[in-house]
């Protein structure tokens, strides 16, 4: 397994010796000896503690690949559960069974999670075929949305599917990501140039964000605008570009912010705490978001006793879920899905590190960006730290798109996983790819001797 890279041997300072051969006090060595950081602590102790937990060499027990798929399997069964406890009550008030939404996310993740079981079977080089036609199918529904779409509380990202809604802008994060880690692969080494940096990676990603917008979906625009730095980022980028990317993508978002009211009215009511000038309280979700958090204590209210869920959130079971959990399994529950979170996190960042080859590297980091940093924009908007952004809470809040696409992605990262546990234990391969040997590489038939 690749450990993290370190700074070559010619980059690293000699030590200054006096006259007695010892080094002076102050140099490079006294403080290389010096007893190391508490960040560098940190450091030895996670690499010890997965060291011990995982194994080396042969004896790999695939301790990465169960944590990842345990994580994900427990935060979708919370999901599901939270689920039927959050929509219940609004359920029975429209006049529908309190079962119906629990049921729509129980069978999106039974089709997820047997999607992502065949994805973590399949190597994962063979998903480069799908590359093109994956972003191409994204392209054409995020322009067949706002022709024949859905508006949904002012967003149009929503397609009806003989009664059951899908939403293109979700599928687009997962072919965006596998997208630019077959684009940026294939560059390779010119990624040290701008110019092969910005082509076409960014044009593309500059028309789905685009795309998305026009559907007045700032939230999802936002967590694509994360992916395409991530995959950026993973594929060794020059650093600059991100602060220039940086400071136009706030004057862009500074615009757009200006130019609509409503989001204006979001933003001064996040800051002020008030209402705006015509009395509409654009933080109101959020103030009872955090009385939920603040009624449900050490232990909760009890499972199904949510006062908040009491329309009181409108459509809990979506964005702010999270508050509902707070509420009703207290802060236990919420730092249980936290930790959840980070073993997750920390289960796919040692998948990113073992990589060798950049499309697999870029494509795990990528989905790891996706993931974690939509459910740290989720969780900072319930609980008051950022403005309402309409923002899931992956495997978590309901909505069938977000979590078959999330599943999805999992199962990729399993499949990168897999190929780390021991030979002997690994679960055998689905599909494999099998690439043709070019004739200067094959293997020559030996011919037999004439005799004499």
């Amino acid at each position: 397994m690749a450990s993290t890279p370190t700074r070559p041997q010619a980059a690293r300072q000699q030590p200054v010796k006096q006259h007695d051969g010892k080094p002076r006090p102050g140099s490079s060595a006294t403080a290389a000896r010096r007893p190391s950081t508490a960040a560098a602590r940190l450091r030895t102790m996670y690499r010890r503690f997965w060291s011990a937990l995982e194994g080396t060499g042969t004896s790999r027990n695939g301790s990465t690949y169960y944590l990842i798929l345990g994580s994900t399997l427990a935060l979708t069964a919370i999901g599901i559960m939270m689920v039927l406890s959050a929509s219940s009550v609004e359920s029975i008030a429209a006049g529908k069974s309190p079962y119906g939404d629990a049921l729509k996310q129980g069978l999106f993740a039974a089709i997820g999670i047997f999607t992502m079981f065949v994805l973590s079977r399949i190597n994962v080089i063979w998903l480069k075929r799908l590359a093109w036609p994956a972003i191409g199918a994204a392209l054409v529904l995020l322009v067949l949305v706002q022709v024949v779409g859905d508006e949904v509380n002012g967003n149009k990202n929503w397609i009806d599917l003989g009664g059951i809604t899908f939403q293109p802008s979700e599928a687009s994060k997962l072919a965006l990501a596998l997208w630019m880690a077959t684009v940026l692969a294939m560059k390779g080494k010119l990624l040290s140039r701008w110019q092969h940096v910005a082509v076409p990676a960014v044009p593309m990603a500059i028309i789905i964000v685009g795309l998305v917008l026009v559907g007045n979906d700032l939230g999802t625009a936002m967590i694509i605008m994360m992916i395409t730095a991530a995959a950026l980022f993973f594929a060794g980028a020059p650093l600059y570009l991100f602060g220039i990317a940086g400071l136009f993508g706030a004057a862009l978002a500074g615009l757009m912010a200006v130019t609509s009211s409503n989001r204006m009215c979001r933003i001064t009511s996040w800051w002020t705490g008030q209402s705006c000038a015509d009395g509409v309280d654009a933080n109101y979700q959020a103030t009872n978001g955090l009385y939920g958090l603040a009624s449900g204590g050490w232990f909760g209210v009890g499972l199904g006793q949510s006062r908040q869920k009491y329309s009181w959130i409108p459509e809990a079971h979506n964005d702010f879920i999270f508050a509902i959990i707070g509420e009703e399994l207290g802060l236990v529950g919420t730092v249980v899905v936290l930790i959840l979170f980070a073993i997750l996190g920390a289960a796919i960042y040692r998948v990113v590190v073992a990589q060798e080859g950049m499309f697999h590297r870029v494509l795990a980091g990528t989905i790891m960006v996706w993931l974690l940093g939509q459910a740290t924009v989720n969780m900072s908007v319930v609980t008051g730290l950022m403005p309402v952004i309409g923002v899931p809470l992956p495997f978590i809040s309901y909505g069938g798109s977000a979590l078959l696409m999330s599943l999805c992605a999992i199962g990729v990262v399993l499949s990168l996983a897999r190929e780390q546990m021991a030979p002997a234990i690994r679960p055998k391969r689905m599909l494999k790819f099998k690439s043709k040997p070019s004739k200067a590489t094959a293997p020559k038939k030996k011919t037999a001797r004439k005799r004499a």
